[in-house]
This record gives C-alpha cells, sequence and structure tokens, in this order.
C-alpha cells in the first residue's frame, strides 16, 4: 500500500521531520545502530570543517569516536580522519567507517588536486566506542579507486563497496584484508553514456562545461545478507546479484555479469538502503522524493518534499523511522555558476517507514 502523504500549501510533506541541522557543514553519510538506535552523520573534509564523523546526541553533533581522530594531521593520517565518505552500523553493534579521499583524477566531483587517493575502513565497537580494525585497500590502484558506499556481510565476513572510479565492484575479504574488484566496465556498474542529470530546472554542469557523472554509486544489502542491490546514479534502472555469487572467486566478470539481474526502473538515484521487509528504498533526486521498490519489484513513493535536495545516505532506525541526509551538492556554487544555491541549514531527516 502507497504511503499517503498529507502537503502543506508550501509544499512540504507533514510527515518528514528534522533530525538534526548542521548550519553550513554538508552531512553526506547516515547510518542508525540498530540495537541501540544511535544516530552517526559524517561530513567531507570541506570548508567550512569542524568534524569528519559525529553522534547525534539530543540534536547536537559529538566528535566520535573522539576528537583525536577528528583532528585534522595531514602527517598521521592513519589515525586521523581524512575524508568520511560512508556509514554502515550492523547488528553485531559495530560502526563501519569508510574514509574515502581519492585523487582528483579520480573523485567524482574532482575535488583535491592529489594523484594518489587515501582509503581506510574503520571497525568501531559501539559497546566501548573504540576503533577495532583498520583496513587500508593496499591492493587497490589508489590514483583510480574513488570508494564511496559500503555494506557489510557479516555472514561471509566480507565487505562490498561501490567504486564509481574503477566502475566496479570492491569485495573486501575482512579476514584477510585482500580486495579484488568484480563486474568492472559492465553495463550495471557504468553510467549511462550522455545521460546528464536534470535538477532544479537545469543539468548538473560545472564551471568548466563538465556534467555530473557517476558511475556504480548507491548500494544496498539486505538483512539476510543474500541479495546485493547496486547502480550508477547517471542512470535509471536498479540492478542486483546474489551475494553467494559475489563471493564465488570462481566467477569472472562475464559469469557474473550473467547472474546481474535488472530490478525496476526508478529514474535517478544517489544513495538507498533495504528494510528488514525487504523494501529497497531510493532517493529521487527530481522529484525532491523518497522511493522504494517492493521485494515483488513494485515501486512506490514514501515522501515527497521540496526539502529533500539531493537526498543522499540512508539509516533505519529501530524507532521506525528512515533518517537520511539531504547533500544539496546540486545547489553548491561548482554548478550554479559560482552562486551559492544551498538552502541553509543542511539538515537530516526522519520519516516513518510504510
Amino acid at each position: 500500500m502507497i504511503l499517503l502523504i498529507m502537503l502543506s500549501k508550501a509544499g512540504v510533506a507533514q510527515n518528514l521531520f528534522e533530525a538534526a541541522a548542521f548550519g553550513r557543514n554538508q552531512p553526506i553519510g547516515v547510518t542508525v545502530a540498530p540495537k541501540s538506535n544511535r544516530l552517526f552523520v559524517s561530513f567531507p573534509h570541506t570548508d567550512p570543517y569542524l568534524y569528519g564523523l559525529t553522534e547525534i546526541v539530543d540534536g547536537n553533533r559529538v566528535p566520535y569516536p573522539n576528537m583525536e581522530w577528528n583532528k585534522v594531521d595531514t602527517t598521521n593520517t592513519q589515525n586521523h580522519f581524512v575524508n568520511v565518505q560512508d556509514l554502515y552500523a550492523d547488528f553485531n553493534n559495530n560502526l563501519w567507517v569508510l574514509d574515502s579521499a581519492p585523487g582528483g583524477g579520480a573523485s567524482v566531483i574532482g575535488n583535491g588536486n592529489a594523484r594518489q587517493g587515501q582509503f581506510k575502513l574503520l571497525r568501531i565497537d559501539l559497546a566501548d566506542n573504540k576503533v577495532k580494525q583498520v583496513y587500508t585497500f593496499d591492493d587497490l590502484p589508489k590514483d583510480k579507486s574513488a570508494l564511496n558506499d559500503m555494506v557489510i556481510d557479516n555472514t561471509r565476513q566480507l565487505a562490498y563497496l561501490s567504486d564509481p572510479g574503477l566502475h566496479a565492484i570492491v569485495v573486501l575479504d575482512l579476514a584477510t584484508g585482500k580486495s579484488r574488484m568484480v563486474l568492472k566496465d559492465d553495463k550495471s556498474t557504468l553510467a549511462a553514456p550522455g545521460f546528464n542529470l536534470h535538477l532544479d530546472g537545469k543539468d548538473v554542469i560545472d564551471q568548466q562545461g563538465k556534467p555530473f557523472v557517476s558511475n556504480v554509486n548507491g548500494i544496498a544489502l539486505t538483512a539476510d545478507c543474500k541479495w546485493f542491490y547496486f547502480r550508477a546514479i547517471n542512470q535509471t534502472k536498479l540492478y542486483r546479484i546474489a551475494t553467494e555469487q559475489l563471493a564465488d572467486k570462481a566467477l569472472s566478470d562475464a559469469d557474473l555479469s550473467a547472474k546481474v539481474a535488472i530490478v525496476a526502473e526508478t529514474g535517478v538515484c544517489h544513495g538507498m538502503i533495504a528494510d528488514a521487509k525487504g523494501n529497497i528504498y531510493l532517493s529521487d533526486s527530481p522529484n525532491h522524493a523518497i522511493k522504494y521498490v517492493t521485494p515483488d519489484g513494485q515501486l512506490k513513493t514514501l515522501v515527497t518534499d521540496k526539502r529533500l535536495i539531493w537526498p543522499d545516505s540512508f539509516g533505519i532506525g529501530n524507532d521506525g523511522y528512515l533518517y537520511l541526509s539531504a547533500s544539496q551538492m546540486n545547489r553548491l556554487p561548482k554548478y550554479n555558476d559560482g552562486q551559492n544555491k544551498v538552502e541553509y541549514p543542511y539538515r537530516v531527516y526522519k520519516v516513518k517507514l510504510p
């Protein structure tokens, strides 16, 4: 059943609630710990910079796991955040943190001048708030990689990450720290040629005339860890593959490609997440909406609201709410001839699940 939305005269959905506000700091990653309902939000290393990773306590940002990790230290990046990109809280009471600073040539938004990217994945135990493991992806080409989103498959001790720079899915073995690329340059991981994002009545093109383009980006893992969903931003299809097949090192990219299925035509999407029932929630920037695909393949609308400007990252709480960031990426001066069209403050919202 489609959730009915009551709209005010201003076009604001009455059931989309503000969870936290961040002034001029742009939120990117969002996750909610399934056991404790603790809310975590990450921020890219852009001006003005305050913290890279925070826990939201009573609506306020608290640096997490401590202040030291959030200090800027370009000489000791092993124990400090460089650019926190994505967050994932698992059912084993861990918070996983993807710290990803791609080289300038690989970055989706072209930020940074470094030739080599810097990447690490942290596992933080939420019981004592201590960093327990750090993975550094030493077997990836650091000049081409742009690790973006990640999910954790604890049933197989694997992490699955989208890499728009490599046009591939990266599978990380959590036991050995070794990673491998799969589905590289597959039609399911590539942006559609000539597909421009059209938001706010205009194409998203920077001051150099370069359109925003991202290959495989948003990903989701079902609660039973059986299905992995993925897609590029610059196309309209949602794909999935069985994790049993992703984990099989004997399968070639051609073998895997044959096992990828198109789930639905969903329109433009930046981020997504799966709930316990198998619904896949997707952002819908052109329509300022959040949609979801049911287990039987139906596309439905959860909420439409003018405040949903480039909804980007999701978390699901045990309180029955979907939490999400609105990054307003297309409102940045970069894509508006130098004019800042961001509507401050940046916010994270929540909406009741169906």
